[in-house]
C-alpha cells in the first residue's frame, strides 16, 4: 500500500523524516518531483550531493569539469583512492547511487560558462553553488536570476564557512550584496590558503538542508540571512543581509544585465582556475620551472633563492639552500635592506600571492617561480 505517490519502499526508506510534522508527506512528494543541480563536486558538493540523494531528491545533477586527485580526498568524501583520474561528477554519481538508487542522476562533465549555463540550469528547479571562485559565483547568480531559480550558496576556507540562499522569496541576489567584484589578487582559494577538511563537510551538509527546505516548500530558509561558522573558535552567527536592491543590475526593477557576459573578464582574471596568472600591469618577469632549474644548477653562477611563503608552508617543502623571509616580514623591511641581502640575479619563489612585493621584484629585476610547478 502506498501513501499518495510514495511507494511502500519509499515510505520505509524516508520514514524518519516523514514523521516530522514540519516535513511530512507533502514535502517528501515535492522533493521527489524536484530537480537540483550541484555545481562543483568537491568539498562542498560531495556532502550536499549525498544528503540530497539520501533524502529522496527526484533528479540530481552533478556538474564538475575536473577529475579526482589524491589531494582531494581529505575533504571530498565521495571520492576514493581507486577513483584517481575519474571525472568527479561520475565518481560522485556512483557514490550517491550506492546510497540511494531511486533518484535520477545526471552527470555534467563540463566547465560551466556563459555559453552553456542557461541551457544546463534551465533543466533544474534549484542550484547549489559549491564552487570556490568568484567568477563562477557571478555567473551562477546571473543565470539563476534570469531563469528565476533559487541559488543555495556555500563557501569554506581555512577554518571558516558561510552559507545563504539567493534569489528566493523576494530576497537579494549575490549582486545586490556585491555589485562590484573584488580585486583578483585579494581572493584566495582552498588550494592557496588551505582548508580543514571537515569545514566544507559542515557547510555542504547545510547546503543540502537549505535545498531540502527550498524544494520541499518549507519555512525558515536562509534567504536574506547569512550563516557564519568559525570552526577554530567553534562559534556561529546569523547576520541579516541587505534586502533586494531595486537598483541591482540583475534582479532590480530595471535590470541592465539580461544575458550572461564574460565573467572572467568581469572579475579581472584570465581563468577561473589559473591562480598563477600575473597581472601584466605589475611589470614582473616570469621564468619557467625548467629554465629556472637550468639556471639554478649552473654552478658557474651565483644564486640566492628567496622564498616568501609563510614559515609553516616552507616547512612542508622547500628547495635546498633557499632562504625563507615570509611576505609579512618582507613588507616590514625597506627595499634597501632587502637589496643589501640579495644580488641582482636573485630569484624570488612565491607560493601564490605576489601583490605585496611587486615593486621590489620590478625594481630589483627578480623573477617569480611557483613551487607548485617545481619537480
Amino acid at each position: 500500500m502506498s501513501v499518495h505517490n510514495l511507494t511502500n519502499d519509499e515510505v520505509g526508506r524516508y520514514g524518519r523524516q516523514l514523521i516530522l510534522s514540519e516535513f511530512g508527506v507533502k514535502c517528501q512528494q515535492q522533493l521527489k518531483s524536484s530537480k537540483a543541480l550541484i555545481v562543483g563536486c568537491g568539498g562542498l558538493g560531495c556532502p550536499a550531493a549525498v544528503y540530497l540523494s539520501a533524502a529522496g531528491i527526484g533528479t540530481l545533477g552533478l556538474l564538475d569539469h575536473d577529475v579526482v586527485e589524491v589531494s582531494n580526498l581529505h575533504r571530498q568524501i565521495l571520492h576514493k583512492e581507486s577513483g584517481t583520474g575519474v571525472p568527479k561528477c561520475k565518481s560522485a554519481s556512483a557514490a550517491c547511487s550506492g546510497v540511494n538508487s531511486l533518484p535520477t542522476y545526471r552527470e555534467h562533465h563540463v566547465a560551466i560558462n556563459s555559453t552553456n549555463a542557461l541551457s544546463i540550469i534551465s533543466q533544474y528547479d534549484a542550484v547549489l553553488d559549491c564552487t570556490d571562485n568568484v567568477a563562477t559565483r557571478y555567473l551562477l547568480n546571473d543565470a539563476c536570476v534570469i531563469l528565476k531559480k533559487p541559488l543555495i550558496s556555500g563557501a569554506a576556507l581555512k577554518f571558516e564557512g558561510q552559507l545563504t540562499v539567493y534569489n528566493h522569496e523576494g530576497g537579494p541576489c549575490y549582486r545586490c550584496l556585491y555589485p562590484v567584484p573584488p580585486a583578483a589578487n585579494t581572493v584566495s582559494s582552498c588550494s592557496e590558503s588551505g582548508v580543514l577538511g571537515v569545514i566544507p563537510g559542515i557547510i555542504g551538509t547545510m547546503q543540502a538542508q537549505e535545498a531540502i527546505k527550498v524544494l520541499g516548500g518549507m519555512q525558515g530558509s536562509l534567504t536574506g540571512r547569512l550563516f557564519l561558522y568559525d570552526g577554530l573558535s567553534f562559534t556561529t552567527r546569523v547576520v541579516k543581509l541587505r534586502p533586494r536592491q531595486p537598483s541591482c543590475v540583475v534582479c532590480g526593477d530595471t535590470p541592465s544585465v539580461t544575458e550572461l557576459v564574460d565573467y572572467l573578464e568581469f572579475c579581472g582574471v584570465s581563468s577561473a582556475d589559473d591562480k598563477l596568472s600575473l597581472n601584466k600591469s605589475t611589470g614582473m618577469s616570469r621564468i619557467s620551472p625548467t629554465d629556472f632549474k637550468n639556471h639554478y644548477r649552473d654552478k658557474s653562477k651565483r644564486h640566492l633563492l628567496l622564498d616568501v611563503r609563510p614559515c609553516h608552508e616552507f616547512d612542508i617543502c622547500k628547495i635546498s639552500h633557499s632562504i625563507n623571509i615570509p611576505l609579512n616580514s618582507l613588507e616590514k623591511i625597506t627595499k634597501d635592506e632587502l637589496l643589501a641581502k640579495i644580488s641582482q640575479n636573485a630569484y624570488s619563489i612565491n607560493g601564490g600571492d605576489n601583490s605585496g612585493i611587486t615593486s621590489l621584484q620590478s625594481n630589483a629585476g627578480h623573477y617569480c617561480l611557483y613551487l607548485s610547478s617545481w619537480k
